[in-house]
């Protein structure tokens, strides 16, 4: 009687302590090859963990800073877009730049599928992550990037950039990735798109990568 009474106080014991965070699980990669699939809303607020070559940062999401830009991203995290992928522009000082898949079969079809714009209502600040996009309008896909420095927002926030998120852990991890190759890959992202890793890991092969990026809860 009193090993099964032992045995009960572990079980309980053990199921009162609840992990930190659980990832999402179940991933269906296969969804990416359609991004008319991927059309969930967002959370009002949501958590991505980035296990990266470096170590893991967070961002958290608010969608009411940028709803149609969080929509995307949730979409994209939690269906495996970022897994492996390089951080293909990092500037010291400035920012780093993510978003271009592995599989230029996948840069083929969300190339395409561009976005609406959304109104800027944060400003880009350090530790603040933003949508990529060129000068036309609703130009935004996947690519996106991690701003290293409050004067950002003196140029950015006028321009369009709407801000989505901030990393909330991690901005050292963020601050350590390699940034030796400087501008030199950005305006090679034709090469990118149509190579994909196999390019970037010939040509650049000490750029720093995300193993996985994963939607948790605390």
């Amino acid at each position: 009687m009193r090993l099964v009474t032992i045995a009960l106080t572990l079980v309980l014991l053990l199921s009162a302590v609840a992990p930190a965070a659980v990832a999402q699980t179940g991933t269906d990669k296969s969804k990416l090859t359609d991004p008319a699939k991927l059309n969930e809303t967002a959370p009002d607020k949501f958590k991505v963990k980035f296990d990266t070559s470096k170590g893991e940062f967070i961002v958290e999401v608010t969608r009411a800073w940028a709803p149609n830009g969080a929509d995307r991203f949730y979409n994209l995290v939690k269906n495996g877009y970022y897994d492996d992928v390089r951080f293909y522009r990092v500037v010291s000082g400035f920012m780093v730049q993510f978003g271009i898949n592995g599989d230029p079969k996948l840069n083929a079809v969300w190339n395409k599928a561009r976005f609406k714009d959304d109104p800027v209502k944060q400003s880009n600040k350090r530790g603040f992550i933003t949508y990529a996009m060129s000068s036309d309008p609703n130009s935004r896909t996947t690519q996106v990037f991690i701003n290293y420095a409050d004067r950002n927002s003196e140029f950015l926030d006028n321009q369009g950039f709407a801000p989505f998120g901030k990393v909330t852990k991690g901005m050292d991890i963020v601050d350590s990735l390699y940034s030796g190759y400087g501008e030199k890959t950005t305006q090679l992202q034709p090469n990118i798109q149509a190579q994909g890793n196999a390019y970037l890991q010939k040509e650049f092969p000490s750029l720093d990568y995300i193993k996985t990026a994963t939607i948790v809860t605390e």
